[in-house]
């Protein structure tokens, strides 16, 4: 099969587009065919080696296949070949303590797709039976490979952790990013006051289009927090979406509300971020840490997806053989929405 193969760690050029053997589904998994693969920040640590993400090499990237069914393990029921699927990332022990409460995302013995086993940044994956989820024939494939991270982490982050409720007052940091126009939509259909942050007026328009209420461009408003102030009557926002790390970290926490819950889930600009202890117990406000989704989470986007309250954005389409291209594009913070791959 086609795939981009990493052999070494580093930049955008350690991706290569090589022909290797196409891999055999073992007991409980399946083969899909891939036709189209969402890019992640995650896909640009492991590439890199950073944060640390040391992937066995040579290695594929890609955590968000989404294909037809091609062949079916031995034991596998409940899928046809030839079913349309998006391939989950996780893939969980089933019996941990965390895996039991329903909080897989936690599972101990976790691995993810494109992280600790080969991606879909490639003609063919393969991936457990009980890691697919059914699509609809309205949903592209490579609208399915926009759904998963960003849709999935935002409704854990907002829903599952933040707990949000409708009437607040939500303010969503980096609202371009794929992670970003997910959050708005989601605190929109919960019926929340959107404040949204962008580095560009072009990309607050688009976060505007989405149902954001208030836009800051935090070029020019570094000290975002007195926005969020001003636009709030002083009072400060209910949660506080951040993802975005050491450059964003203190201006977030000063623009909590009394208790206010400030919910994170990365830190691409640094894992250090100052925090005025102070701002956090006088206002009772929690910092809570966020870490992908559950099955439970994925199911309920899914479900909205299907419905056609949750649309994914997609910024741009490339095709397989310029995967270097489309991190270099990532990485260059051009993006409004997600990017994809599309494998022919």
């Amino acid at each position: 099969m086609k795939a981009v193969v990493m052999r070494r760690r580093g930049g955008p050029e350690v991706l290569q587009v090589e022909e290797v053997p196409t891999p055999v589904p073992g007991p409980g998994e399946v083969l899909v065919r891939v036709y189209a693969c969402g890019l992640n920040h995650l896909d640009l640590y492991t590439r890199a080696g950073a944060q640390g993400r040391k992937a066995k090499l040579p290695h594929i990237l890609g955590l968000e296949p989404a294909g037809e069914i091609v062949a079916l393990g031995e034991g596998v029921t409940g899928w046809r070949v030839g079913d349309r699927v998006l391939v989950g990332a996780f893939i969980v022990c089933g019996t941990c303590e965390f895996c039991q409460a329903g909080m897989d995302n936690l599972c101990r013995q976790r691995k993810i797709i494109g992280v600790d086993r080969w991606g879909g940044y490639a003609e063919y994956v393969v991936a457990p039976a009980a890691n697919l989820m059914r699509l609809g024939p309205h949903i592209s494939y490579e609208e399915a490979a926009a759904i998963q991270a960003a849709f999935g982490t935002a409704w854990h982050m907002l829903v599952s952790r933040a707990r949000i409720r409708p009437g607040e007052t939500v303010l969503v940091l980096a609202a371009g990013s794929g992670i970003g126009t997910a959050a708005i939509q989601i605190a929109r259909h919960f019926g929340c006051r959107v404040i949204a942050t962008a580095s560009s007026e072009e990309k607050l328009e688009k976060a505007r289009a989405l149902g954001a209420d208030v836009l800051i461009n935090y070029r020019q408003q570094p000290r975002f927090s007195l926005a969020v102030m001003e636009a709030t009557g002083g009072r400060g926002a209910d949660i506080v979406f951040e993802h975005v790390g050491s450059d964003t970290w203190k201006e977030s926490v000063a623009s909590l509300a009394f208790r206010g819950r400030l919910v994170f889930c990365g830190s691409t600009t640094g894992r250090w971020g100052e925090t005025d202890l102070w701002g956090v117990f006088y206002k009772e406000a929690e910092i809570l840490g966020s870490f992908g989704a559950t099955r439970a989470d994925f199911r309920a986007v899914m479900e909205r997806v299907e419905q056609g309250i949750f649309q994914p954005v997609i910024d741009r389409v490339f095709p397989l053989e310029e995967a270097a291209q489309a991190h270099r594009y990532l990485e260059d913070r051009r993006v409004f929405g997600k990017v994809v791959l599309r494998i022919p």
